[in-house]
């Protein structure tokens, strides 16, 4: 890893956000957020509302959607003594740490997990959840202690009762931290996308959360091709970067999944616009190219990507997209599978070159945040216009904030 990018300064991208300009609470209707577009060739911003977005797009145009969902991840309980503890499922262990598989098992599961009040689980905890006519008795045991998370492990005897139906029926929506407030019902519905459908993420892919069924019928409408790929966020998205340079800073891996069929059309379609709806599909899809790129290369450990491998091994910017993708359609064949799963720490710096995205819809983000440096990327030094712009004409931050649109011409 070179210098420059080892030592980037995460003061460099600070700004100042008031406690007002961050969304609390989502708009009344999902797709009539305030919507900032930038055309980075004119060097333009407008202001508009995102239920114009068909206006400003086209048939030269696909958008990519994670379609990752949010799992009720906190878990309020007491100990024998009425001590309040938080539970915080992070990412399962065991017996399986494929997500898809461990939201459906019954009887046992281990999960990576975040606690609250830890000192105060000196024994076994246990959490009564109401399911219709019945109350599921859950048990928790906490074990090991790894990098200041938790192993914990859920046992319960009703072998029809999924991991994943009564960790919704009793869990509570994760809003980020900076969200100053309990979750409430409204939340399970709003800090979630209409499209979501896989179990798996603790953080909301918030740039999707403005998109209706209807204003996606629009898009279709207007020619717009819409896609799907799978990246299930961890709660590492809010880890502050505390370290002074990014060099410092570590990223937790994150799960990816994405279809043979999807891949495919990547192939077919190298002369459209992609637009990544979320810094969470521009990482999956630059992921993507770099396990292709791995296995086209014959690196170790294709199907992980390592936070500065990119910037370490030059080599693998020097694979064609067509190499890359056709590396892991073949990878697909000889595992007989139409399934990619992969991990990836990918951090991308404004140093990174993109392969696959050409344009971003995106939230504002936090100061000196790994999501402001994504930004960075695409905006260069420009950024600071940008949200400078967005605080002086009243736009709201954060999750549950308003919207950019960044473009580029092919």
């Amino acid at each position: 890893m070179t210098d420059k990018n080892r030592n980037i300064r995460i003061e460099d991208y600070d700004y100042p956000l008031p406690d007002s300009r961050i969304a609390y609470y989502p708009v009344e209707q999902r797709d009539s957020s305030k919507l900032l577009i930038y055309d980075r060739d004119e060097d333009t911003v407008t202001d508009a509302r995102f239920n114009s977005l068909p206006d400003f797009l086209g048939e030269r145009d696909w958008l990519v959607f994670n379609n990752s969902k949010v799992i009720h991840a906190r878990l309020p309980v007491h100990n024998a003594t009425g001590a309040a503890i938080e539970i915080f499922c992070l990412e399962p262990l065991a017996p399986s740490t494929d997500p898809a598989v461990a939201f459906s098992l019954s009887g046992a599961v281990t999960w990576k997990c975040m606690v609250g009040n830890a000192r105060k689980w000196k024994s076994p905890l246990y959490i009564e959840v109401p399911m219709g006519k019945r109350v599921v008795r859950v048990r928790a045991e906490r074990g090991e202690v790894v990098e200041g998370t938790f192993e914990v492990t859920f046992t319960w005897d009703e072998a029809d009762v999924s991991f994943a139906e009564w960790i919704e029926a009793y869990g509570k929506v994760p809003l980020p931290p900076y969200i100053h407030r309990d979750a409430e019902e409204s939340d399970a519905q709003r800090y979630q996308t209409v499209y979501a459908r896989y179990d798996g993420s603790v953080a909301a892919p918030t740039a999707g959360l403005h998109f209706t069924e209807e204003l996606l019928r629009k898009l279709n409408a207007r020619g717009v091709q819409t896609e799907y790929v799978t990246l299930h966020v961890g709660a590492g998205t809010f880890k502050p970067v505390s370290s002074e340079t990014i060099g410092g800073h570590f990223m937790h891996e994150e799960k990816i999944v994405i279809t043979e069929d999807f891949v495919r059309e990547l192939l077919d379609n190298r002369e459209k616009r992609l637009i990544a709806v979320g810094t969470t599909v521009t990482r999956t899809l630059e992921s993507l190219f770099v396990i292709g790129a791995k296995m086209h290369l014959q690196l170790p450990n294709p199907l992980l990507v390592e936070q500065w491998e990119t910037y370490d091994v030059p080599e693998i910017h020097k694979v064609t997209v067509e190499q890359s993708l056709s590396a892991i359609l073949a990878y697909l064949r000889d595992h007989d599978t139409d399934m990619l799963r992969a991990g990836t720490r990918l951090i991308i710096l404004p140093t990174y070159t993109r392969h696959i995205v050409d344009g971003l819809i995106t939230n504002f983000h936090q100061p000196k945040s790994t999501l402001l440096l994504l930004i960075s990327n695409f905006l260069g030094d420009g950024w600071r216009k940008i949200y400078r712009h967005a605080l002086d004409h009243g736009y709201r931050f954060l999750s549950y904030g308003d919207a950019n649109l960044y473009l580029c011409d092919l």
